[in-house]
């Protein structure tokens, strides 16, 4: 199965910017959303910073308001 836009949920931590990395190199549309805690590091995302398919939300997944919002207005296909 193939996804088009992707929400990866803290991205900017070490292992989830690698799956930011690895999910724009093939070709998938990604969505960031990280809270920016202790654990996060946006250097890892430097790269893509500023690429066509990628989009950084700093926000938290218990924002119940804000993750409605996203879904109502994204055509996320996978989390």
């Amino acid at each position: 199965m193939t996804y088009k836009k992707l929400l990866i949920t803290g991205g900017a931590g070490f292992i989830g910017s690698h799956m930011v990395l690895a999910a724009i190199e093939r070709g998938y549309e990604v969505i960031n959303l990280d809270s920016l805690t202790y654990a996060s590091n946006l250097d890892y995302l430097r790269s893509v910073e500023n690429h066509k398919r990628y989009r950084f939300i700093k926000g938290d997944i218990r924002d119940k308001d804000m993750l409605t919002h996203l879904f109502e207005t994204e055509n996320i296909e996978a989390i």
